[in-house]
């Protein structure tokens, strides 16, 4: 093993030591980007004109316009749009408010959750509180403790241990013991959870020396974590107790009883701290499989409850205007292209999703993103580069409701390794962008060692701006974001890791994530690292290393 090891690394260190950057260039591009950038318009723009973009809504359709139209002004060839079938209708919240009016006066401070009907106008109601039943505790597994973290920790929901769901005997009972306590009441589902309030905030930049150790390829743990990468497995115990109902068999069940027995508006407790809201869609995207549903700040939901334990009959009021949009079932990603001259009828790609939800005006996530690879082909085109494969930029929708748009995208004009079509021997590699304002401080690429050695002297030569090179990557498995799309068709896909800053505890789908949380330098950089790796690749003699048909990972279905 430490003799294979060993070659490996001197395999790389040989690859690194031939591929050439074109420095010259690459500092023209770190100048015109730090001296003349304009990301922080371009994300003015994304965010507080045209935000939120949820997939299907007006707000989307019309960015989608602004950005052909940005394209265009900026000098890009053949700016357009590319219909999927998102298979269901748009929806947008329009206006919502929230009040007690009894026993207190108060604003209730909540986000409508997406794909829910409005109310009837204005209505009134008392508050009810219902308890879902639940199963025995689950089993801890002592080998996942240490693979936990992700999005939870400061910020996140309270600790807790895990539950089963009641059996369907139980829960059936609880159905109908409740059924006629809800009509002309707006309803909690379920106890306020208890928050850490306590808990320390992780590290807003990743540590210099780990950064390079992660990415040192010669360490062989070198590319583990980041997004999409390793972790816990979803399993917890083995297989399903078929006498025991599934969470979405329960949710869907109280959804349904809340909407045949009179209920005016359900209320989910927001479970964060520091007023963070979390509000995505319900999990029908049918208007009519539920009730006006309210996610409440963690506060004022504990404070509805202590008053209902009180024996206070607690007065409510909402009025929630949402609309449905039947043309949304057609959604649009954004393509653009600089094109290319000796080796033009090969493509080098980059994008980020366009989409949002709708708490916020979705800034970190991911109107930056998209704000970087704009700025990135700005940059390249208002030099007047003149790059030898074609630079195609793309805009995706439906990221957030499974990375729909990319998806589509890549099916439709790539294929799968297994089932390729034309255009999949010509794309080259594809860089994304998708984790907030942080810095870029490495990067996987799906493909053999020598991907990401062809790739890493242009990543070294931002090691200023914090960058600790880039891994390689043989996981054909969608999810997190767009460029596992294009690894899922075993092409070479590029997912950036940036510093996480305050995505994970405070911006990510909430309500905080808007402009003011963007940091210019630290995107300025990224625009510049982004170009720059576009640049290098859309000019190398060779495409970047790939996969052969006798070592291409086996497939994984498309999520």
């Amino acid at each position: 093993m430490k003799r294979l090891l060993l070659a490996l690394g001197v395999v790389s260190c040989v690859l690194l030591a031939q591929e050439k950057v074109d420095e010259v260039t690459t500092a023209k591009i770190r100048s015109e980007e730090m001296e003349h950038s304009q990301i922080m318009r371009i994300e003015h723009m994304i965010t507080d004109r045209y935000g939120p973009r949820v997939t299907g809504s007006p707000n989307h359709e019309a960015a989608v316009k602004w950005a052909v139209a940005e394209f265009t002004r900026f000098g890009l060839k053949n700016a357009h749009t590319e219909p999927w079938d998102f298979a269901r209708a748009g929806w947008l919240n329009e206006r919502a408010v929230g009040f007690i009016t009894s026993p207190v006066k108060e604003n209730l401070k909540f986000e409508v959750l997406g794909w829910t009907p409005s109310t009837n106008g204005t209505v009134s109601g008392s508050a009810i509180q219902l308890i879902v039943p639940q199963g025995p505790e689950v089993p801890v597994d002592p080998n996942a403790q240490a693979a936990g973290g992700g999005r939870g920790g400061f910020g996140g929901r309270g600790g807790g241990p895990q539950r089963l769901q009641p059996t369907k005997e139980e829960f059936a009972q609880w159905i109908a013991a409740n059924k006629d306590k809800v009509r002309g009441k707006i309803v909690m589902v379920g106890k306020q959870t208890v928050v850490d309030i306590m808990g320390e905030p992780p590290a807003r930049r990743v540590d210099d020396a780990q950064n390079m150790q992660r990415y040192d390829p010669n360490n062989p743990n070198a590319g583990r974590g980041g997004r999409g990468g390793g972790g816990g497995g979803r399993g917890r115990g083995g297989e399903p107790d078929p006498t025991r109902m599934t969470a979405n068999e329960v949710r869907d069940q109280i959804d349904a009883m809340l909407l045949a027995n009179g209920a005016l508006v359900r209320l989910n407790d927001a479970a964060r701290p520091n007023g963070i809201i979390v509000a995505q869609a319900h999990n029908a995207y049918d208007v009519t499989k539920t009730i006006s549903t309210a996610v409440v700040r963690n506060d004022d939901y504990g404070r509805i409850e202590r008053l209902l334990a009180d024996g206070e009959d607690v007065k409510l009021e909402f009025n929630i205007v949402n609309h449905s949009y039947p043309e949304g079932k057609t959604s649009n990603n954004v393509v653009a292209e600089i094109p290319g001259s000796d080796k033009g009828d090969e493509i080098v790609m980059l994008g980020g999703h366009f989409d949002s939800w709708h708490a916020a005006t979705g800034a970190t996530d991911n109107g930056i993103g998209s704000a970087i690879m704009m700025e990135a082909v700005r940059v390249i085109q208002s030099m007047g580069l003149k790059p030898r494969r074609t630079i195609r930029v793309a805009l995706w929708s439906g990221e957030e409701e499974g990375l729909l748009g990319s998806l589509a995208y890549v099916k439709q004009h790539f294929g799968t390794a297994e089932e390729p079509k034309p255009e999949w021997q010509k794309l080259d590699v594809y860089f994304n962008v998708d984790t907030g304002t942080g810095r870029i401080r490495g990067a996987s690429v799906f493909g053999p060692p020598e991907a990401a050695a062809a790739l890493r002297p242009l990543f070294m030569d931002f090691a200023d701006f914090g960058v600790g090179g880039i891994s390689a990557t043989n996981s054909r498995a969608t999810g997190g974001t767009d460029s596992t799309s294009f690894n899922n068709a075993g092409l070479p896909g590029v997912g950036c890791s940036q510093d996480p800053i305050d995505y994970n505890v405070l911006t990510h789908h909430t309500n905080l994530d808007t402009y003011e949380r963007i940091l210019p330098d630290d995107v300025k950089k990224d625009a510049a690292i982004i170009a720059a790796a576009v640049w290098h690749a859309a000019n190398r003699d060779q495409m970047i290393p790939r996969f052969t048909k006798e070592t291409m990972p086996a497939p994984q279905p498309a999520r």
